[in-house]
């Protein structure tokens, strides 16, 4: 619901996790203000490799207070994920809407085998990320009145994002690297969006953050500190 700069969001995830099936459910509502939206973030994860991953975006409010989203299809009980049978409307499209310490903490310290992630800051201006975050929520409230499915090419984790990012003038062009996305940050880096101060490799490094998430855990300075340093 959105009330002029203030935005109420029903059904955020922020499940305590003993491991990744073993847990105690905890679905919140948090109001967000537009005005205190000061940065977007690219989460990715990798499991596989290096050509593929999973991507996130993760939305600040005063470097404090951080909203992930990850783009998924939700499976029914017993049944297991096939990218072949994700071309075939098998799977429906869902927004999780969840704390970082959700879906981050729960693959990189409770996911067996955990997961590789890592968390960059995209450079961009503060209306181009209020136009993206408003344009995920529509999206999202969309999907409420009419549910879709999610496609393994067409409308998955990745290409999700960039169709949302489209909603500003300069969102990336399509490229091979968002079919790979595991090649995602190193595109965004080419262009310009991630900090280049520092060569890819060294932002790379300093942005797996696996190590500060098993640290923090249960901290409510979860964000904070998985970004410390």
């Amino acid at each position: 619901h959105i009330n002029g700069d203030l935005v109420t969001i029903h059904g955020v995830r922020n499940f305590e996790y003993r491991s990744d099936t073993d847990f105690t459910p905890r679905w919140e509502t948090r109001t967000y203000d537009l005005r205190k939206l000061d940065s977007a973030n690219i989460i990715a994860v990798y499991w596989a490799g290096k050509a593929i991953a999973h991507i996130m975006v993760s939305f600040g409010f005063e470097g404090k207070d951080y909203l992930a989203v990850s783009i998924e299809t939700r499976k029914e009980k017993g049944e297991s994920y096939s990218t072949l049978a994700g071309f075939f409307r098998q799977y429906e499209l869902y927004y999780v809407v969840a704390d970082e310490r959700d879906v981050i903490g729960v693959r990189t310290t409770y996911r067996q085998p955990q997961e590789d992630v890592y968390v960059y800051g995209v450079n961009g201006n503060l209306e181009s990320v209020r136009r993206f975050f408003l344009d995920y929520l529509k999206s999202i409230n969309d999907l409420h009145q009419n549910p879709t499915y999610y496609n393994t090419l067409t409308t998955n984790c990745t290409t999700s994002i960039l169709m949302h990012a489209r909603i500003n003038p300069e969102s990336p062009p399509m490229s091979w690297k968002i079919l790979l996305s595991g090649y995602v940050p190193e595109y965004l880096y080419d262009l310009g969006r991630l900090e280049t101060a520092k060569t890819f490799p060294e932002l790379e490094k300093l942005s797996h953050v696996n190590a500060r998430a098993r640290a923090a855990d249960k901290d409510p300075a979860f964000s904070e500190r998985i970004r410390q340093g």
